[in-house]
Order: C-alpha cells, then structure tokens, then sequence
C-alpha cells in the first residue's frame, strides 16, 4: 500500500512537473490546452488528489481491523536488593507460637520475559460497517476531485476567454489609431494649405489622444488578465504564453444541446447523494453497536527468574501458551447509544433534505443559463451589426472629410459612436462565452 500510495504521489508531482517547459520557451495554449495544464498543476486540484490518496491510506487502515493483530515484548529486570513481606510463620508450623513474623523474599535477583500476544477480530459490527463502507467513502474523495476539476475548468475557460476579448478589442483599437493618425496627418497638411482650420486639427488630435489613452487601458487588462490565466492554471508569471484559440460568433452559438438532463450528470449532486450514504452507514454502525463483539485471543512467552546471571543456561528457561476468546455484550450505556442513533438519523434526514434543495438549485441554474445564453447571443448578434453599422457610417463620413463636404465634429461623432459599437460588441462577445461556459456547467457538460 505504502508503495502504492508513494507511485500515485509521484505521478501527480512528475505530470505537474512535465506540463512546465522552459521559462524561455514561449508555450503555445489552445483553452483545451490550458484547462489540461490546469487540471495537472492548479493547486486545489492536486490537492484533491493527495485528499484522495489519503483516504485511500484509510481504508487500508480500516481493511487492517479485520487481519490478526500480533505484539511481541520482552522485559529484563535487575532487583539488587529483592524486596521482603512479612508473613506468619506459625501457618506453615504448629509449633511456631502464633504472631512470629518472618521476612521474606517472592523475588529473585534477576528476571526476564519474552511474550508474543496475538488477537484476531471474529465478530465486531463496527468493523464490518468500517469495511462495508471504504467503496463510500473512496467514491466521496473521488467526486471531491471532480468537483475540483470542474471549478478550475469554469475559471481557466473565463480567464481565457477574457484575454481573448481584450486582445480582439486591442487589435479594433490599434487599426482605429492607425487609421486615425493617417487622417490627422493629412488633415494637418490641408491645415498648412489653410485648407481646414485649426480647430480640425485639435479635434482629431483629442480624439487620437483618447483612443491612446484606451490602448493603454485595454493593454493594461490584457496584463492582468494574462496573469489572472496564468494563476487560475497554476503556472509560474515568469512563463510567457501565447494563446491560440479565437473568439467567435459561430463558435460561441455552437452550445451542446442537451436532451435527457438527469441529476446524476451534475457532480455536485453525485456528491451529496455520496455524502448521504455515508450518513446511512454512520447510522449503521451506530445502531449495531448494540451487539455483542466476540474476538480471538492467544498468548505465548518464555520466562527466566534467577538469583545468579547465567541466561545461556537454556535449561532454566520456562515457557507457556494460553488462549481464549472474548466476548463483549453492551448492556446499558447511559443512553447515549440511543442518542448517537438519533443523531445519525436526523444527519440522514439533513442529506435529504439537501439533495431536494439541490435539485432545485440545479433546476433554476438550467433554467437561467439557458436563458442567459440565448439572450447574450441576441445581443451578440445586434451589437455585432451595429458594429458593422457604425464602421461603415465611420467610412463614409471620413470620404466626406477628406473631399471637403463634412466636418470634423460629423468626423468626431462618427468616431465617438464606432468606439462605444466596438466596447459594446466586445463586452457581448465576452459576456455570451461565458453564458455559454455556465451553461455547460449547469447541464453537466464541462
């Protein structure tokens, strides 16, 4: 077991260790990439696995109860001086007068005793219970480590998909400078031609200002959302990451639809109905401990008594051999076997009434990520044409600056509304993802 036990642990460190290359090594990460390397090296998962081994090492512990158990122990002792009782020395002759106190010695100098005792568990309700219950309890620490795994699925997905959303929302930013820049490099050309006036000038430089100033904003969050990724998947910060996965509208309105729901697809429900027959087998043991026990002993050893030190001498050495057995009948305990019953019973009733309360839960999660999903993807879509819309309003309205026949407040406002089009896709595009995250998870699809 303990071989076991030190193979499962070096398989969890040596596969955490595996998923890490090179801190130079620039790590290319699709999202299925980057919740494996969760799943492999994110700390609460790992420690759901050692949780896992070690109630494994329990029920070896438990299994233990029902094998013999055998102790050996020896003892050696040296009396320098034996001690003396007083005893009556007329009871062992009618002619000592009656109240002659004599000294003497039971003991000898030197004394020594080798025993090995063994027992061997024959009947015991507890145990039998103890043993009824590893496959439990060892399905409890494997749900834990699901339950674990889903979580960390859930934050590394909306990590991921944050960053892509901001570094989509990056690029839009970075082509609008771009092209804005072209414009108020030709529009201070026409200004030296006295053109346009100054005041053009000015507004499309406010203009390109504000849009640097949300550049560094948008590649502030792309820092921090990299960093959030990188700790939800339990990776150094030192490592540099490339994530390959794009955002997309199709992607996102390609949700698994889910037929035949059952309960049992949720882990959170696997769990309480898990925990609930631990709570059944609690009340079974608590309840059998109003029987009896019945249990195998036997004893053997060798023993040497001696006023002078020759141990060598095998002759004086005695040995012997007992055995028997033990029963144990539980007559009245004050009650608090009844009690115990009481209260296993009613952590029972608990457990039930939590899974009804789950279940209900469950209902509600489907019923509104569901909803969400459908109408982040509403939304998705209008913001997505609005876009569009205010791109192509943008377009016309800098062919009518640059020909002479608008101006540039028509210009600032045109750029003002594809700004917001821009943030207000993005924020749908972000928001429908993760509707589409919780609405696996709900389902139990994750």
């Amino acid at each position: 077991m303990r071989l076991k036990i030190t193979v499962l642990l070096l398989m969890i460190n040596l596969h955490g260790m595996a998923q890490q290359p090179a801190k130079q090594d620039v790590l290319p990460l699709s999202a299925k990439q980057a919740v494996d390397y969760a799943l492999a090296n994110q700390a609460t998962v790992r420690t759901a696995k050692l949780d896992q081994l070690i109630q494994l090492a329990k029920n070896k512990e438990v299994s233990g109860l029902a094998l013999p158990n055998v102790a050996g122990s020896g003892s050696f002792q040296h009396n320098p001086i034996v001690q003396k009782q007083l005893i009556d020395a007329s009871n062992f002759s009618d002619s000592v007068p009656k109240g002659t106190l004599v000294p003497f010695s039971f003991g000898l100098k030197f004394n020594a005793v080798g025993e090995i005792k063994v027992n061997q568990v024959l009947f015991d309700p507890s145990v039998l219970v103890a043993l009824q219950a590893r496959k439990t309890l060892e399905d409890l620490s494997t749900r834990t480590v699901q339950k674990a795994e889903i979580d960390v699925k859930v934050s590394v997905y909306k990590s991921y998909y944050n960053v892509l959303s901001a570094r989509k929302a990056l690029q839009f930013l970075t082509g609008n400078i771009a092209t804005l820049e072209k414009l108020l490099s030709d529009t201070k050309e026409t200004y030296k031609n006295g053109l346009v006036e100054k005041l053009d000038v000015d507004r499309l430089t406010v203009q390109l200002t504000n849009l640097q100033t949300e550049e560094t904003k948008l590649r502030n969050l792309n820092e921090v959302g990299v960093a959030a990724l990188k700790y939800q998947m339990g990776m150094s910060m030192q490592q540099e990451i490339e994530l390959t996965d794009t955002l997309s509208t199709a992607e996102i309105k390609s949700a698994v639809v889910v037929e035949n729901f059952d309960y049992s697809q949720r882990i959170e429900y696997q769990l309480l109905q898990t925990q609930k027959r631990a709570y059944e087998f609690d009340l079974k043991r608590y309840k059998f401990n109003a029987y009896p026990t019945l249990s195998l002993f036997g004893t053997g050893g060798m023993s040497r008594a001696s006023d002078q030190f020759n141990y060598f001498n095998t002759a004086t050495w005695y040995g012997y051999v007992g055995y028997g057995v033990n029963l144990s009948l539980p007559i009245y305990a004050g009650s608090q076997r009844r009690r115990k019953v009481d209260q296993a019973f009613l952590e029972v009733k608990k457990a039930e009434v939590k899974i009804e309360d789950a279940k209900l839960g469950i209902d509600l999660e489907r019923s509104q990520s569901s909803s969400n999903l459908r109408n982040n993807i509403l939304t998705l879509d209008a913001q997505e044409s609005n876009m569009k819309l205010a791109q192509e309003v943008h377009n016309m309205t800098q062919i009518k600056y640059r020909e002479g026949v608008g101006s540039s407040l028509e210009m600032s406002t045109a750029e003002n509304d594809l700004l917001t089009a821009q943030n207000n896709y993005f924020s749908a595009l972000y928001n429908a993802v993760v509707a589409k995250v919780d609405y696996l998870k709900a389902n139990g699809k994750l």
